[in-house]
């Protein structure tokens, strides 16, 4: 088997310059191998691993004994890099004589084409390499060894042809494709058609093909869209596992967070932790500020003030109850359910919030006001609270993803909170998310598993989201009941998540006594993309006066937003990488003592809950401890980050 060492390479620099031969080897079936240093766990550090890239995909396994290095054939043209993978292998094929050669399970594999890698700023043995749902921390023996596998790295992804996720299937341009209706105009005229009729059907023949190729087209936007989301998203949710750093590093002295609010580090950590954030966080941002209480005096002359006292008791009239509690219970199963059918055909990426990034809506005359705030980075968490007419409404969600090659899975972590005047509470965690053929196919997104929906008092509900099958002529259906304290079914539901839902009294299931709960309303005439309903196309909307009341947090206020909304393209990009840059900072400004402005973590439960006082600094234009996390910032503070 001809095997070669690597070459020393002076800088990562060159990478670029010097691989055209890499290129022609690698395309010519020749393979990389050697032994890198991967972080495992706190518990086992770093494990030596055999590596083996070929054909765009890089593989690994364990190695417990020299001669257990089998992943090569005699036949294999492979480069070795390192002197301790020559000599590994060197041993192998001394120990092969005495036959003790055998196969070793590959233990993890990585496609290089929905990949991408980068090297430590702080280490120069060190690099990474990130998939849809995992970060690799590698580590070489020599800085020589880290840039001949970036090198070959990046000679890889230069050869790989430009095509979806899905074997040798290449995702041709629109603009490429062309049909040519010559030989169906010469048969039409061969049968005697005459040339009208022929010239009539080559254009019916380009007016189909033409919406198939706008069709395509859209096809292609979305899979790059998403293939964009889902790198995001693996930054977003990096494992703590993966890491390799342990939390107490993460800290920064106190001097260097307060020193952020003047726009300058006093120190900049040179640890092995800092390239993490630098190098692996995309969605970090500097939402840095301290807190300022406000005290007032008391007022001296206070003590001498004269105040009315009552005459008479008072005689308030008791409150309203509820109504029906079983009928409350269903209403509140209908309200759980109802908020995942906005959901159908919704396939675009929304817009990433930042730490402390928040959101308000005031309906004054319903009697509705709704508020959220982004309180963590890592793992991304949203708090919410919103008031009504007689009932309280809060929670907070975090999601945890699963990349499955064809799909992608996101279950939600967090528990959502309805509270009425009267004391009844209903709590429930959302059901698993899945969204479908992401590589290839038509993309549709579906929700499954079981809700329970836990009441204090009387009934409590338990609704089934069915999984859809590939031949389900019936998807998208919820069953579920509501049954008492004694367990006894009070009522029966049924229906689906994105059209209606009904309920049945007592145990037994008729359809034609059926009563309707709940109804999802018509899509809006110009529906768009992003396939919002007409309620939510109204959220974003900045009304005339609204904007002096709003903090320099809220979301309408995001300037790569608001480019956006206005057709500049080239200027929503540069605010949206400007941000991306201040984001960078976030995990170190949450690890220093970031807190949120208006939640509260309740004890060692992870959930969120709201503190109070917005509305009311709301209503006097009180944002002075709101910090501008929109607004411009020093470059001296990026290369710190």
């Amino acid at each position: 088997m001809p095997l070669t060492r690597s070459k020393s390479l002076p800088s990562t620099d060159a990478i670029a310059e010097n691989g055209g031969s890499d290129r022609q080897n690698l395309s010519s079936g020749r393979s990389v191998a050697g032994i890198l240093h991967k972080w495992t766990n706190y518990g086992k550090g770093w494990r030596s691993r055999w590596f083996l890239l070929r054909d765009g995909i890089l593989s690994y396994s364990k190695i417990r004994r020299p001669e257990n290095v089998n992943l090569l054939s005699p036949s294999d043209d492979v480069r070795l890099i390192g002197d301790n993978s020559t000599d590994r292998l060197s041993r192998m094929y001394s120990c092969s004589g005495r036959g003790r050669r055998k196969h070793h399970k590959t233990i993890g594999i990585v496609h290089l084409k929905v990949s991408s890698y980068r090297e430590s700023k702080s280490d120069n043995k060190k690099f990474y390499i990130f998939t849809a749902n995992k970060t690799l921390h590698l580590r070489t023996d020599s800085r020589s060894d880290r840039a001949a596998w970036l090198q070959a790295l990046a000679s890889t992804r230069r050869i790989l042809p430009l095509q979806s996720i899905s074997g040798d299937f290449s995702f041709v341009s629109p603009t490429d494709l062309s049909i040519s209706t010559e030989r169906l105009k010469k048969r039409l005229r061969e049968n005697g058609i005459n040339e009208n009729l022929v010239k009539e059907c080559g254009e019916i023949v380009d007016s189909e093909f033409s919406e198939v190729q706008e069709q395509i087209k859209l096809l292609h936007e979305e899979r790059t869209k998403l293939l964009d989301a889902l790198k995001q998203l693996e930054m977003a949710n990096l494992e703590a596992e993966a890491s390799g750093i342990h939390e107490s590093v993460y800290q920064l002295p106190n001097h260097n967070y307060s020193s952020l609010r003047s726009g300058k580090y006093s120190e900049c950590s040179t640890s092995a932790s800092s390239d993490v954030f630098e190098d692996i966080s995309e969605e970090d941002e500097p939402s840095f500020h301290d807190t300022i209480e406000c005290f007032s005096e008391p007022d001296a002359g206070s003590e001498n003030m004269h105040f009315k006292r009552r005459t008479r008791l008072p005689d308030p009239a008791e409150k309203e109850k509820g109504g029906n509690s079983l009928l409350r219970a269903l209403y509140v199963a209908a309200f759980a359910v109802s908020g995942y059918a906005s959901t159908e055909g919704r396939h675009c990426k929304p817009f990433n919030p930042l730490l402390g990034e928040t959101y308000e809506a005031d309906f004054p005359e319903k009697g509705i006001r709704f508020f959220s705030e982004k309180v963590s980075h890592h793992p991304t968490v949203i708090a919410c609270h919103c008031e009504g007419k007689g009932w309280k409404f809060w929670g907070d969600t975090n999601l945890r993803s699963k990349f499955w090659g064809r799909s992608i899975q996101l279950e939600p972590v967090g528990v959502l909170t309805l509270e009425f005047d009267d004391g009844e509470t209903f709590q429930w965690s959302k059901v698993t998310t899945t969204i479908y053929n992401i590589l290839l196919g038509k993309l549709y997104c579906d929700h499954h598993g079981t809700m329970q929906i836990r009441g204090n008092r009387q009934y409590s509900s338990t609704l089934k989201f069915k999984e859809q099958s590939i031949l389900d002529r019936n998807p998208h259906q919820v069953n579920g009941f509501v049954e008492d304290v004694t367990g006894k079914k009070a009522a029966t539901v049924f229906g689906k998540w994105n059209d209606s839902l009904h309920y049945v009294s007592g145990d037994a299931f008729n359809k034609a006594s059926a009563s309707l709960l709940w109804k999802s309303t018509k899509p809006p005439p110009n529906v768009t993309r992003y396939n919002l309903t007409s309620f939510a196309i109204t959220l974003n909307e900045l009304t005339p006066g609204l904007e002096e009341k709003l903090p320099p947090t809220d979301s309408r206020l995001r300037p790569d937003q608001r480019h956006l909304e206005k057709g500049e393209y080239e200027k929503a990009n540069e605010e949206k990488q400007r941000l991306e840059r201040r984001q960078r900072m976030s995990r170190k400004i949450q690890e220093s003592g970031w807190r949120p402005r208006w939640f509260e973590p309740q004890g060692e439960s992870e959930s969120y809950k709201y503190t109070g006082g917005y509305w009311e600094a709301r209503n006097e234009r009180r944002w002075d401890d709101c910090p501008n996390i929109f607004g411009e910032f020093t470059e001296e503070i990026a290369d710190c980050a």
